[in-house]
């Protein structure tokens, strides 16, 4: 029988942390650094730390006007403050929370030369959108800088792959700004109900149009939230408070927070289709970008309101002004645009039914105090070498452990990425178990990299929160998402570490039935063949298939010709099969067909494929 090991996983940070006990210590073989207790403790380092601790050491002793052989007769230096360079303006009060504990330089509207040629100085830095953090910056840091913070959500600005790779730790501010979109959000629902923005227009153009802005009222209508995350959850509580019934589209969720609010989780084409005003609160992401186009819009109730204080990319600009137009949407009340500024000429922007602010969701005093403040403390908790919520990339991973884990890396996000998408229904995903079959000692298999990127897998996709090693669990329970873990150990290889990963999603619907168990849980299981993930099982089917490109899954009758009839279709629209595989459970009965793709098919094809007679249930998957 295979022997069974559950645990609860726990990981720190370990980032350099700077302290005003530590003391520097010349010897004539060596530099290290002491507490001030006496003992010695190594501090991590990249290959030129060493170079540079002696060149800082050095810096220091000379800007105190203090030679080497002195400090050696000495014995030691007190150890220097962390140097944190602030690029862009910060609110004060952030500004205080940095200089209780190290050197702050203020040095605004930097070119990128200058920024590259002050950065080797520096321990932190704090951007906000305007200064690029490239991987020109990173290099000639030359292994200095610890930690780069985002004042705000975004880090499109910052290469996150550069700054994993030269161990630099990157944080955002992505919760003090919550309260102030949320207020604009609502400001902008009240006023294009009633009109406000172009009769004020119309005032000051010496007009008196009572009759032509009449609105409507709020009171008994029905608000769509469309992500009940930070601000979607604020902006439902206010419009409870307006007398308005809240309704709200989001996968992840909980259902008892919802309920709690007295709001109702619902589809997505629930929520356009029955809602009065949609309020658009979801991250940009693949998955989301242009969601709102002409084939939602032709789903809406006719007359319906919209607001964005989101991302401008959610909303296809074009398709919006068609359905302005149409009448399919009355009004729209827009803070974002998928480019900003929009241009002069935009026909979204000078429609009479439209009501346009700057992108002011964050620009309140309090908020951006706020969002100083936040990143401030990130910083510094960063640089102490604690745990930050707020991280937005992994710490550098052993070389070692990462060539082992790699493939399975791979895997496990591409498993979390294919089980979501077989997840339907309006109830959003509240509890996840991974299992890892291995002929390992429990006790030897560190599965943290590997349960962070099934996280990956299941997060990412519809949010605009990146996952990795320092976040995955805070973020995973900050969605209502509990993950549990099994480790069985089977009679294998103990040459490779893990034997296969299957993931396991209860308690929602599936879009395809049978990627179900007994149980009632979507499951998948995966492994590694070759160095190359593979597919190995949905639900009870076994099937075998590579996870690249993408995935097509067909449940069918178990007869002759079904391979040749879907490949006929495929074909025909010029898509490549990369691999097939059929699994059965018994001879001519049910049996699941295993398509990769490498092109994505169209929705001709797709709905032929669902025509096949011996076809019962299909799902397309992106990988």
């Amino acid at each position: 029988m295979a022997a069974v090991s559950r645990s609860s996983l726990h990981f720190r940070c370990s980032t350099p942390s700077f302290s005003s006990s530590h003391k520097y210590s010349l010897k004539p073989s060596r530099l290290s650094v002491l507490r001030s207790s006496g003992n010695s403790n190594s501090i991590p380092r990249s290959p030129n730390s060493n170079r540079l601790l002696v060149r800082s050491v050095l810096q220091t002793l000379e800007s105190a006007d203090t030679s080497v052989s002195a400090a050696a007769d000495l014995g030691a230096v007190p150890f220097p403050k962390p140097r944190v360079l602030v690029s862009e303006k910060l609110g004060e009060a952030g500004l205080e929370v940095l200089r209780g504990f190290g050197d702050v330089d203020c040095s605004y509207d930097l070119s990128p030369e200058e920024l590259c040629a002050k950065i080797s100085r520096f321990d932190a830095l704090i951007v906000r959108s305007g200064t690029k953090v490239t991987r020109q910056v990173f290099e000639a840091a030359q292994g200095r800088l610890k930690v780069v913070g985002r004042a705000g959500v975004g880090i499109d600005n910052v290469d996150l792959q550069a700054a994993t790779e030269f161990g630099c730790l990157v944080v955002n501010a992505p919760t003090a700004n919550t309260i102030a979109a949320a207020e604009h959000g609502i400001a902008l629902l009240a006023s294009m109900a009633r009109n406000v923005a172009q009769a004020d227009a119309s005032m000051k153009a010496g007009k008196w149009q009572r009759s032509k802005y009449v609105g409507v009222s709020l009171v008994g209508k029905t608000v769509a939230v469309m992500g009940f995350g930070k601000v979607g959850s604020e902006v439902a509580r206010r419009a409870k408070g307006l007398g308005m019934h809240v309704i709200a589209h989001d996968p992840y969720a909980p259902a008892d927070r919802a309920h709690a609010a007295g709001v109702d989780l619902v589809s997505f084409d629930q929520a356009i289709s029955t809602a009065d005003f949609i309020s658009l609160h979801m991250p940009l992401t693949p998955a989301t970008r242009k969601i709102f186009n002409d084939e939602t819009f032709a789903k809406v109730k006719k007359g319906v309101r919209l607001i964005n204080v989101a991302r401008g990319g959610v909303i296809d600009e074009d398709a919006l002004v068609r359905a302005l137009d149409n009448g399919a949407v009355a009004q729209a009340a827009l803070d974002v645009f998928a480019v900003e500024p929009p241009p002069k000429d935009s026909k979204l922007v000078q429609h009479e039914n439209v009501t346009v602010t700057p992108h002011l969701g964050a620009s309140t005093r309090e908020a951006q105090e706020g969002v100083a403040v936040e990143i401030a403390e990130a910083v510094v908790g960063a640089l102490k070498g604690e745990l930050s919520a707020t991280a937005v990339n992994a710490p550098m991973v052993p070389p070692e452990v990462l060539s082992e884990l790699a493939p399975y890396v791979v895997l496990a996000e591409k498993l979390g990425r294919l089980a979501v998408q077989l997840v339907t229904g309006g109830s959003g995903i509240q509890s996840m178990k991974i299992v890892y079959k291995t002929a390992r000692d429990p006790d030897n298999l560190d599965t943290r990299l590997l349960r962070a990127m099934v996280t990956k897998g299941i997060i990412e996709p519809i949010s605009d929160t990146i996952i990795n090693l320092v976040n995955a669990d805070f973020t995973a329970k900050q969605k209502g998402l509990r993950i549990s873990e099994e480790r069985i150990v089977v009679d294998s290889s103990k040459e490779h570490p893990v034997e296969a990963i299957q993931v396991q999603i209860s308690n929602v619907e599936s879009k395809f039935a049978s990627a179900l168990l007994n149980n009632g849980n979507i499951s998948i299981e995966g492994r590694v063949k070759y160095g190359i993930p593979h597919l190995t099982c949905v639900g009870s089917f076994s099937v075998d298939v590579s996870l690249e490109g993408n995935l097509i899954l067909c449940r069918q009758t178990d007869q002759p010709g079904m391979i040749g009839s879907v490949g006929n279709i495929l074909g025909e629209s010029n898509v490549n099969v990369s691999f097939m595989s059929v699994g059965r459970t018994i001879k001519r009965t049910k049996a699941i067909m295993a398509i990769g793709v490498d092109e994505e098919p169209d929705k001709d094809s797709l709905k032929k494929i669902g025509e096949v007679p011996a076809v019962e249930e299909f799902v397309f998957l992106k990988l």
